[in-house]
């Protein structure tokens, strides 16, 4: 490309913009194709630097103040480093001698300006080496972009002069900068939750990503002087190898920010879905199998800010002892023949207690799990293991005194999950448990799945470790209380531990785990008793919360199958707790209280029909009366006679009795007498609290049934901003129905918080459903960013439920606004009656139970009408994502 001309316009004209633009897109169209060719990136963004040095020193030499030596162009930053992306920031330092000249005003003036019609992401100052040096004095941000310079045109002198005051204790000392700069670094990790495992990480701010190279780089700059990060080996900070890991994974990371700012054509440095299957198309990776491109990219990306947050953490736990603890009195003291502890960090005897007895390798852990005070391990020693941790082979593993530590440390009273982070940080976990080292990092690409199954298996054993806290006794009541009754904790961590370990492998990960569970308990010399009840755990560890999710647990005979599924009450506790920190690990959002309340109705209900035993299920006939019976006796006590109730009941079908306890049937039922021959709909809100977080919103209308109630209730409550979990329409012999819909706010709580919404909510309902004419139409609100790009094809599945006489049609579907008012309408276009619902929202993936039966109360038998209900549902569905 012949660019003499372009920069000699750039020199010469009049108006030298269009030149200039002409020229930084002709770079930067030649180095994109370049990059999407395979080209080196570290050239490539080398190049964009100096193509941009090339037009902002041909602007500056068109104006008189050039030739001065008192003043320069200095960049600054990032640009200082000579790194840019294809839209990164481009900062500017005007550095002066002694300040502006006021010959110099009207022409610095007109140079700003053009730069501002460049329409690069510039930022300038204008500053001299005095107020440049106190505003770094004062600015430890200023000070971080001011020890990262080069000059771009005017004399070099200054920018040197300036380069060493700001080098100086005057300005800030050693020590204040390394403690401004790792506070900095800690709260800029806990912006992003502490973690490397974001679905959506931020390539330059997540831990272990591009901002922590910098600050390695900043702090070794400050503390010896250094112009690149490549000389961090001339001081035996980093050896050859650990520099290459931070070059290789700086390199990657260079390759998905370069990659992602071409596709989103702006300073993007967040790896958003909109952006993740574009950029891994872009770089080459394919899907393999089941899993996709874009999530071994993904993977790569997780195992490399991995590996770079460990190398980080080498780094400054270095400078830590060099910098704040090397002038003080060191406290030592010894743990046993081969670790010490100083100044609160473990550290080995010396650097070759790990070659002569490798077992150590697993010890030092165990010692950090026993002696809390430990606040980590010492520079020298991680260095060590990361240098020995390749004796951790078949032999190692099978080693009785390696296997013994291991199960010591699952026995010793602690943060479990803390140790084995550390474990997974220095990349011991995932070589003494291979299995487990190949899901580090191991992402779904999806809105359910937020974590890395790693990560998100960490987090269960987390919740386990904390059913034990304060905390837990109030957020997960009844976990807390049967933890302690569990015969071995150290069982259930274990089967945390491998729950999820076979995923992505294909085939049932619950089958595949439960074998190397197997295999784990055998290598541990565990009993055959715990053997099989790990292996059962994990094989099984998905049955509750399916059940309570997916099947309508008020059936008496759906307790019973579960109950039989249950080898004992000991099964069901371990089962239950596991559950419980399985669900509120995977997903913040999916664990509410009307999940919490699903789950312990079963578990109690499961613990009744053990009791009872299994030999015995339960009549439906005997259940119905028993709770007649004792709703009776409660309407009995309000001075209600038979004859109202018996009214009522009399027009309801027995499956209402075995949904609710007698008490809300007693309310209701009061209610609804009391309403009378009303025409206006009688709509109930209650909140139902059987425990701190198992409450949820319960809304009950009674009115006249009409066929388009179902989708005019599920629109209206979707746009009263309600989730929806659970539906049921009491079928009834006269002109009424009763509907009961349990909702949550947007944050998972009941209305009752807000009693003032709870009222609008019930005059919302009145107002709308008292006439048909008024149905709403469904307003169709705009699909959320996220969900737009996991749009996959409606699966819609019908079977009979011959026990209960009714169809069970599940629908899997990408969530959107007014999706159950959508199904609604098609139950209604096939005169299709729903008696039930259950409903789940998994991310951006909705899989929804509907019972439902024909028009005279009967299964759906007709093989033509099941097939055109399923393509009306899927071509409903599918034309409104």
């Amino acid at each position: 490309m012949d660019l003499s001309e372009l920069e000699s316009r750039i020199s010469n004209d009049p108006s030298p913009v269009v030149a200039a633009r002409e020229l930084l897109k002709q770079r930067y169209q030649a180095d994109a194709e370049a990059f999407r060719n395979g080209a080196d990136v570290r050239a490539l963004v080398q190049s964009r630097a100096d193509t941009v040095d090339r037009v902002l020193g041909l602007i500056w030499n068109r104006y008189p103040f050039a030739s001065s030596a008192d003043i320069a162009l200095v960049a600054v930053g990032g640009y200082g480093r000579g790194e840019l992306h294809p839209h990164s920031d481009i900062d500017l330092l005007l550095l002066t001698r002694n300040g502006v000249h006021d010959e110099w005003q009207e022409d610095l003036g007109a140079f700003i300006t053009l730069l501002w019609d460049l329409k690069l992401d510039i930022g300038h100052s204008v500053r001299s080496i005095d107020e440049s040096r106190e505003a770094a004095r004062g600015d430890v941000t200023i000070l971080t972009n001011l020890l990262e310079t080069r000059t771009i045109a005017g004399p070099d002198e200054l920018r040197a002069t300036l380069s060493e005051q700001v080098y100086s204790d005057d300005v800030c000392t050693d020590r204040e900068y390394f403690i401004a700069k790792r506070d900095e670094q800690q709260q800029r990790h806990q912006k992003y939750g502490d973690t490397e495992y974001n679905l959506e990480p931020n390539v330059k701010g997540s831990p272990g990503a591009l901002r922590d190279i910098q600050t390695i780089g900043w702090i070794t700059k400050r503390h010896f002087g250094l112009h690149s990060i490549t000389d961090l080996t001339r001081f035996s900070i980093l050896t050859e190898g650990e520099h290459r890991v931070l070059l290789k994974g700086e390199t990657f990371l260079w390759q998905l920010r370069y990659g992602l700012q071409l596709i989103a054509d702006r300073n993007e440095n967040r790896l958003l879905f909109d952006h993740q299957r574009a950029l891994a198309q872009m770089l080459g990776y394919k899907d393999e199998g089941k899993r996709l491109g874009v999530e071994i990219m993904m993977q790569r990306y997780y195992r490399t800010v991995l590996a770079l947050n460990e190398l980080a953490d080498v780094i400054l736990q270095h400078y830590d002892e060099a910098i704040l603890t090397n002038a003080g009195e060191e406290e030592i003291y010894p743990l046993n023949k081969r670790f010490q502890v100083r100044n609160r960090y473990i550290e080995a005897i010396n650097n070759q207690v790990f070659a002569y007895a490798p077992y150590a390798i697993m010890e030092i852990f165990v010692l950090m799990a026993q002696h809390p005070e430990i606040k980590g391990i010492r520079a020298t020693t991680i260095r060590s293991l990361r240098a020995h941790r390749h004796l951790v082979d078949d032999a190692f593993r099978s080693d009785l005194a390696v296997t013994s530590l291991f199960m010591e440390l699952m026995r010793t009273p602690h943060a479990l999950d803390q140790t084995l982070s550390y474990m997974k940080k220095y990349n011991v976990l995932g070589r003494y448990l291979p299995e487990f080292g190949e899901i580090i990092g191991q992402m779904q690409h999806d809105l359910f799945h937020i974590y890395t199954v790693d990560a998100h298996t960490l987090r269960v054993i987390r919740n386990m470790v904390r059913l034990n806290s304060t905390e837990a006794r109030k957020d997960y009541p009844l976990a807390s209380r049967l933890i302690h009754r569990l015969p071995k904790v150290e069982d259930l961590y274990i089967a945390g531990l491998y729950h999820d370990v076979a995923k992505g492998r294909g085939g049932d990960h619950s089958e595949l785990g439960a074998i190397d569970a197997e295999n784990f308990c055998r290598r541990h010399h565990l009993s055959d008793r715990d053997t099989q009840l790990i292996s059962w755990l994990v094989e099984n560890h998905l049955l509750m919360s399916m059940t309570a999710q997916r099947k309508d647990i008020s059936d008496p005979d759906i307790i019973h199958a579960f109950a039989r599924s249950m080898p004992s009450q000991v099964h069901l506790d371990y089962l239950y707790v596991m559950t419980v920190c399985d669900i509120s690990a995977t997903n913040p959002k999916l664990w509410n209280t009307w999940r919490a309340s699903l789950l312990r109705q079963l578990y109690i209900e499961t613990r009744r029909a053990l009791r009872r035993g299994t030999e015995t299920p339960v009549d439906r006939h005997e259940w119905v009366e028993a709770t007649q019976s004792e709703a009776r006796e409660i309407l009995h006590a309000q001075n209600f006679s038979d004859d109202q109730i018996n009214a009522l009941w009399d027009t309801l079908d027995e499956d209402y009795f075995l949904q609710d306890s007698t008490v809300d049937i007693a309310w209701q039922t009061a209610a609804i007498i009391r309403h009378g021959d009303n025409p206006d709909p009688l709509v109930l809100i209650r909140d139902t609290r059987g425990g701190p977080t198992d409450g949820y919103s319960q809304i009950i209308i009674y009115m006249k049934d009409r066929v388009a109630l179902f989708a005019a209730t599920t629109a209206v409550l979707e746009q009263l901003n309600l989730n929806i979990v659970d539906a049921r329409i009491s079928a009834s012999e006269g002109p009424y129905s009763i509907s009961s819909y349990v909702v949550l706010d947007d944050k998972g709580q009941p209305l009752g918080l807000d009693p003032a919404r709870k009222d609008r909510v019930r005059k919302r309902l009145i107002e709308e459903l008292d006439d048909p004419d008024d149905y709403p139409e469904i307003i169709h609100r705009r699909t959320p960013r996220q969900l737009k790009h996991f749009a996959f094809p409606t699966e819609v599945t019908l079977s009979n439920d011959t026990i209960n006489q009714r169809t069970v049609l599940e629908v899997v579907t990408p969530d959107r606004p007014g999706l159950l008012a959508r199904v609604g309408q098609v139950l209604l276009d096939h005169r299709v009656r729903l008696t039930n619902a259950k409903i789940a929202t998994l991310g951006e993936r909705v899989e929804d139970v509907f019972f439902v039966t024909d028009e005279h109360g009967d299964p759906i038998r007709d093989p033509g009408v099941c097939l055109a209900l399923r393509d009306d549902l899927c071509q409903m569905l599918d034309d409104t994502q």
